[in-house]
């Protein structure tokens, strides 16, 4: 079912582009980088050991698509995560507000894993000078595992330093049906070296106790272009 689902949005999210002119030319970006842990809501998704990662970012006036793709390490021979996603983005009254998608894929899962999901979300942040301040809301109807429905909240806030550092940061909550809820939060510093390449120092800590839960520290280097 998460596949089918998967599918009917990215065909839905076709049919909306659609419209848009032929003469334009979507704008393409990519980015690779380098980590010593993959942390998602949490939680290491590589066992604690190192991250290479890499995607493709395609924009169309307010519309969006990419795919990005890491390495992981769940201790079962999946190894490979491949996520989808579009959406579209505009601003209103000051607000930016983004709805979208996204289908996290892992082709060597074992079978009857059922890993694969996809998760529907909204966002809505505002700048105020060198503040931004934003919330989100993400909902799974069949989510990882075992869990069938699950909803992820999260407020955030960015202080811009000065024009290569930046200071950041969230607190999250997961609702799931099966596994447990728990609640998250991660502090970091950014600093872009250059025009394409931006260091990110993060720490990130759960209520849960679960050694792959726990407070970690990550560093990542990664490169625009």
């Amino acid at each position: 079912m998460r596949i089918e689902f998967l599918a009917a949005t990215a065909l839905a999210f076709a049919l909306v582009c659609g419209p848009v002119s032929a003469q334009d030319r979507p704008q393409i970006a990519w980015n690779v980088g380098v980590a010593n842990d993959y942390v998602f809501r949490g939680y290491s998704q590589t066992n604690g050991n190192a991250q290479v990662f890499g995607g493709v970012d395609a924009t169309l006036g307010n519309f969006y698509a990419g795919s990005w793709a890491s390495n992981v390490d769940f201790g079962d021979g999946t190894d490979v995560e491949v996520d989808l996603y579009g959406g579209h983005s505009s601003e209103i009254e000051g607000f930016k507000v983004d709805f979208g998608f996204a289908g996290y894929l892992y082709p060597s899962q074992p079978d009857g894993s059922d890993y694969n999901y996809v998760e529907l979300k909204a966002d809505i942040s505002r700048a105020i000078g060198p503040v931004s301040l934003g919330t989100s809301l993400s909902w799974s109807p069949d989510y990882f595992g075992v869990d069938r429905s699950a909803t992820y909240v999260e407020a955030n806030a960015a202080f811009a330093l000065a024009d290569s550092w930046k200071v950041s940061g969230a607190v999250g909550h997961q609702v799931t049906d099966v596994s447990g809820d728990y609640s998250t939060w991660n502090l970091g510093v950014e600093y872009n070296l250059t025009k394409t390449a931006l260091i990110d120092v993060r720490y990130s800590d759960t209520d849960r106790h679960d050694p792959l839960a726990g407070g970690r520290a990550v560093a990542s280097l990664k490169f625009d272009f």
